[in-house]
């Protein structure tokens, strides 16, 4: 199936329905995806079976200097962002200097665009990791995400290649207090021989109860929008989102479903 990789270490901005005008950046190789999650719905794809070569990041240097002559052109064009959005080609949190290109990000923003947002769409298994908690905290859109309450489901759907439990990323998450997202995709499908599907009444029960303890900002709540490296997925209906994002809501939870 097709996926793409982005080939920029910044690249847009694209208009994001969840976050406006949004500059990405992708602190990831340009070539492969580098993921602590092998997601089946991917839409960079699946991580590599072998790394040929030790994985090169791009320096803090270059993300700089590329940051930044990015803002100073969009700021002469009288064209600045919502939002500044780490994403890209796998978990922005793997890169060995997140924290430092965080505070970079903070400083170049303050100078050009200070009106604009610093977002992270992490997979949540670096929160453990305290120099990325910390500059986590820093920012205003930590969207984080939890397919499931569920490991079987975890291990099923989003194929984590480090030692992680739902128990652990949720103790983790917790930290955040106010200033979390969660991001959830739903899909169900045959993968392999076994039935995988996060929508079924037991699988958002069990989901729903994780968030009453985290008690976030906002739930985002989407369906999958584009081709997958697996086949025999299949794109849950407006209608049923709708229901969960219902249940959510019946929580106090403030949910939005992004079809």
């Amino acid at each position: 199936m097709m996926t793409f990789l982005f080939d920029k270490i910044i690249f847009g901005p694209v208009s994001s329905r969840r976050l406006g005008v949004s500059l990405g950046i992708n602190l990831l190789p340009t070539t492969y995806k580098y993921c602590s999650f092998n997601c089946i719905y991917c839409e960079c794809g699946l991580n590599p079976t072998h790394y040929s070569e030790k994985v090169k990041f791009p320096t803090v240097q270059l993300v700089k200097e590329k940051l930044d002559d990015k803002l100073k052109e969009m700021q002469k064009n009288n064209q600045l962002p919502d939002t500044i959005t780490f994403a890209g080609n796998g978990e922005p949190t793997l890169h060995p200097d997140f924290a430092e290109i965080i505070d970079i990000t903070i400083e170049l923003r303050n100078k050009y665009s200070p009106k604009s947002k610093i977002a992270v769409l992490s997979n949540s298994t670096m929160l453990h990791n305290k120099p990325v908690m910390e500059a986590l905290k820093k920012i205003e859109l930590n969207i984080l995400k939890l397919d499931t309450g569920f490991d079987d489901t975890l291990k099923k759907l989003n194929q984590p290649t480090t030692s992680v439990t739902i128990q652990k990323m949720v103790d983790n998450l917790k930290q955040f207090k106010n200033n979390l997202i969660i991001q959830t995709l739903f899909l169900k499908g045959l993968v392999n021989g076994e039935q995988v599907d996060n929508t079924t009444d037991a699988e958002v029960n069990k989901w729903v109860s994780y968030l009453k303890e985290l008690k976030p900002q906002l739930v985002m709540i989407y369906p999958i929008a584009r081709e997958t490296p697996v086949i025999g997925l299949e794109k849950i209906s407006q209608q049923k989102l709708d229901e969960i994002a219902q249940k959510v809501r019946a929580a106090g939870i403030e949910t939005e479903v992004y079809y």
